[in-house]
């Protein structure tokens, strides 16, 4: 496997999310797999089919986390200095050049993007539009309503 970009923030949401699922979750499914066992025949037991299945989501789940925690590159952007260039962990401030609208964005890995907070995902086309770029540089990024131009008015490594 390849190395998982992440920053300092997204490294240590998923450390949080692997002792959850190994310190809560894990052994909640391990106590209802033994409750559903205690109820006797256990082919026509729905609940112990439903832990059971329950079980292999959070056992596949630990496994993804502790694989993508031993290949991450954790990047702080804090400690990036690119001279203004658009690069993984920037925070850049944009204008969509047709409707006037500013928005901030930072560029993260792809467990890390919520749109909603702002964090777009390195793999988007915004981000790969962007990479590279400088300050007064305009962005074409191709949407499903047509290409969007974007004028990037600050780069910023917070």
């Amino acid at each position: 496997m390849s190395t998982v970009p992440l920053t300092v923030v997204g490294a240590e949401a998923l450390r949080n999310e692997l002792h959850e699922m190994k310190s809560v979750h894990r052994p909640a499914v391990i106590a209802a797999i033994a409750e559903a066992r205690a109820h006797g025949d256990l082919s026509e037991n729905a609940e112990y089919d439903a832990a059971k299945e329950k079980q292999g989501f959070i056992e596949g789940r630990i496994a993804d986390l502790e694989s993508k925690l031993s290949n991450a590159q954790i990047i702080n952007p804090a400690l990036i200095n690119a001279d203004g260039v658009c690069v993984f962990g920037a925070t850049v401030e944009l204008e969509d050049l047709q409707s006037g609208e500013t928005v901030t964005y930072q560029i993260v890995g792809d467990d890390e993007a919520n749109i909603k907070k702002g964090k777009i995902s390195i793999s988007s086309p915004i981000s790969r539009a962007l990479i590279g770029k400088v300050e007064g540089d305009i962005a074409e990024v191709q949407a499903p309503s047509g290409i969007r131009e974007y004028e990037i008015l600050d780069v910023k490594y917070i």
